[in-house]
């Protein structure tokens, strides 16, 4: 028995302390061995939970998420995030995008992302190479043509740039809402965003959004021209009909027809400009309506010497009236927004002095009866114009003899300029008017011009994973015109650039054959949001007003 328990003690006893030993070491090395963490579990397997009465939030001390709600939890700022989408199953598919325009972060105001439809063909675009989504799952990748991707060389595309850390607001689906686990705090800061009255709403991208379009193109026939209509021609995709403009770092106010009357109550909406402006005039008339038949509307032309001139096809321009809120818009078509005037009135067949330091007499007869007034010009300013319309460069009311403005692109820039200014110095008679100038709206003709074979046949826009960042305008001459003045600038060009989609196209029911129509936009399309950002705006300044 002693033997054996001596045998024990020298035997035993020394594998025992080489046990525990090993067992002190191997605890002290838990956390500080690489080797040991990769085969031990962690030690909070070990450690009992703490008790505590405060909820456990993830966040930061602007945005705080509850904890238990894993869809607003914290990624890593430099990683990219794909935005939902959901195609036309109601599945949930995640598509990478280019650009990276979001810093990662997550919480409720991502919550109010995407549920979009999309269709079948989706688009991962990355660097230079897109890959193209099949409906069986499978990725065929090409890499953009020349003719694909270029864009106007004239709209400065070089400041469609990448947004490095910029939270994504988007929701697709026109609306946003605050979560049940969103803090009082976190609130006054949604809502500091969705009411914020210095939106950049120049800044931005284009998102799904199944509540578009505002209008059915396949109506709106009493306001809404036939060979705008491409739900009425030959097209078969409508895709761009789906998008909305997103701002960075707010949400614009939803259009509705009743709510932008009620805002123009006894007011004048004036657009004045090109046939891009005319665009924009028929666009907002359907918008307000939401193209259903008006028969109180009342067309107030006359009042504005806007009736068709006897021989003519149609008047230069239309006036309606909204007796409810006694609200009028009008259009009246000046594409140089200069004064015309016939050099020789006895003559049919006479030039037109183009002054180019003076505004359209319509403005100087009406200006007084506007509230609201948006100009624009830009296409019409070419030779080829010019000699066809039979206009006359003018200055000082004596035909031009500045060599320097000889130049068309010079002569367009001294005209805004002039047009500008005059508005400017007209404001403080009229202190309720509030004056915007439109910068010009895309061309997207690629391999040639609308007479030399130039085309857009894309379907796919080109704001797949861009997005606008800019703080200048792409429409040079227009921002430099409006700057230290009191009219403001309706800057739509860079956001339309992504667009080359949205044209009419080689739809045109009154293009000759072979010849594509890559100015003007397909209603309902692009237009539309040039109004929704101008509703904005004018409901900022209201806003503004009234506190």
């Amino acid at each position: 028995m002693r033997g054996g328990f001596s045998s024990f003690r020298g035997k035993e006893f020394f594998l025992l302390l080489i046990v525990i030993l090993g067992t002190v070491i191997l605890i002290w090395a838990w956390d500080r061995t690489p080797f040991v963490t990769t085969i031990l579990p962690p030690k909070e397997h070990f450690q009992l939970p703490q008790a505590s009465s405060e909820p456990h939030f993830q966040g930061s001390k602007d945005v705080a998420v509850a904890g238990q709600n894993t869809a607003s939890s914290y990624s890593h700022p430099e990683k990219e995030t794909p935005p939902a989408t959901e195609d036309t199953e109601v599945q949930n598919k995640q598509v990478p995008q280019v650009e990276k325009n979001d810093s990662g972060l997550s919480s409720p105001l991502s919550e109010a992302k995407g549920r979009a439809s999309s269709s079948a063909t989706e688009i991962e675009a990355k660097d230079n190479r897109v890959v193209e989504l099949k409906e069986n799952g499978t990725a065929e990748s090409s890499t953009p043509t020349e003719a694909e991707g270029k864009h106007d060389q004239n709209i400065g595309e070089k400041h469609l740039k990448r947004n490095e850390q910029t939270m994504d607001l988007a929701t697709p689906m026109g609306s946003a809402s605050t979560n049940s686990s969103m803090g009082e705090q976190d609130k006054k800061n949604f809502t500091t965003l969705v009411n914020n009255p210095g939106c950049n709403y120049k800044k931005g991208k284009w998102v799904v959004d199944n509540s578009r379009p505002l209008y059915s193109g396949l109506g709106c026939k009493q306001w809404l021209a036939q060979m705008w209509a491409c739900q009425l021609t030959q097209r078969t995709d409508f895709a761009y009909e789906k998008l909305r403009w997103q701002p960075n770092n707010c949400q614009m106010e939803e259009f509705e027809g009743a709510k932008f009357l009620k805002r123009m109550q006894d007011k004048t909406l004036a657009f004045v400009g090109d046939s891009l402006g005319r665009q924009q005039f028929q666009s907002l008339m359907c918008m307000i309506t939401g193209g259903k038949e008006r028969p109180d509307v009342i067309d107030v032309g006359q009042e504005y010497g806007l009736v068709k001139p006897r021989g003519g096809v149609r008047p230069n321009g239309w006036a309606f009236q909204f007796p409810s809120t006694n609200t009028t818009v009008l259009y009246y078509w000046s594409a140089c927004l200069c004064d015309l005037e016939p050099i020789d009135k006895k003559n049919p067949a006479t030039d037109y002095a183009m002054h180019l330091d003076r505004p359209p007499a319509f403005l100087h007869l009406f200006l007084h009866k506007m509230d609201v007034l948006v100009l624009n010009t830009g296409h019409h300013w070419n030779r080829g114009k010019l000699r066809a319309n039979h206009w006359v460069i003018h200055v000082d009311g004596m035909p031009n003899t500045n060599k320097k403005l000889a130049m068309i692109g010079d002569a367009k820039n001294f005209t805004i300029h002039s047009i500008v200014n005059w508005v400017n110095k007209q404001l403080p008679k009229y202190p309720r008017l509030k004056a915007f100038y439109r910068s010009i709206s895309p061309r997207h003709f690629v391999n040639g011009d609308w007479n030399t074979g130039g085309s857009c046949d894309n379907t796919t826009p080109m704001s797949v994973g861009k997005e606008v960042l800019q703080d200048e305008s792409s429409d040079y001459s227009a921002g430099n015109a409006v700057k230290g003045t009191g009219v403001k600038l309706l800057d739509i060009t860079a956001l339309s650039q992504l667009r080359d989609e949205g044209h009419i196209s080689r739809f045109s029911i009154t293009a000759s054959p072979g010849v594509q129509d890559c100015l003007h936009w397909c209603l309902p399309g692009v237009p539309d949001t040039w109004n929704e950002i101008l509703f904005a705006l004018i409901s900022d300044t209201s806003k503004l007003q009234d506190e």
